[in-house]
């Protein structure tokens, strides 16, 4: 990549990562291009697709959380390692607002550009959650199709205005009823955070 293509490069990413959390991640590509000071052109050579540009963004964040259910799993109990994916992993999602809808259709559509970063997101999940299965600490008739679903309602609840106060409560139900030790709920790492 030449100097100059790669310094646009650059400075779309750092540009459009501002503009998505400013206002989401159905934000104006236009209005990505013009901060960026490049035309919108510049902008669909680098990245032809809105979901293209967020798969670049968001890679990083998803790999992390990839990784932090690997390390929950080698150094928690099944059910608190479990618990604490499920809340950091919400909380992820409510703070990249509007990802979760692209989030629900990549993983079904193998072409989008965000598809594999959602697939692994999901096996992660579907690995603490079979673990805890397996030690008889989540019920086992949900699947990581399911948990992955779950994780999208209470992502959708907290970008809600009108609901998100009752997000910390709904995500403590979801929690007992995925969770099978008489609806205890072990402790974790801290809440998910307040709504903003």
């Amino acid at each position: 990549m030449r100097a100059d293509a790669k310094k646009n490069y650059e400075q779309l990413l750092a540009v459009a990562r501002d503009v998505f959390a400013e206002q989401g991640a159905n934000a104006s590509l236009r209005d990505v291009a013009r901060r960026a000071d490049v035309g919108l052109g510049t902008l669909y050579r680098h990245f032809p697709t809105r979901e293209v540009l967020l798969e670049t963004i968001l890679r990083a964040s998803f790999n992390t959380l990839a990784e932090k259910a690997q390390a929950l799993e080698a150094s928690q109990a099944p059910d608190e390692a479990l618990l604490s994916w499920l809340q950091e992993t919400t909380a992820f999602t409510h703070e990249h607002r509007g990802v979760i809808a692209l989030m629900m259709g990549a993983i079904e559509n193998p072409d989008s550009a965000l598809h594999a970063s959602c697939v692994t997101l999901r096996a992660a999940g579907a690995a603490l959650l079979a673990r805890a299965q397996d030690e008889g600490m989540a019920r086992p008739d949900l699947n990581g199709d399911e948990l992955f679903d779950l994780i999208a309602a209470l992502a959708w609840l907290r970008e809600q205005p009108t609901h998100a106060l009752r997000a910390d409560r709904l995500f403590d139900v979801i929690a007992s009823a995925i969770l099978v030790d008489h609806g205890r709920i072990p402790e974790s790492n801290g809440r998910s955070g307040n709504p903003r």
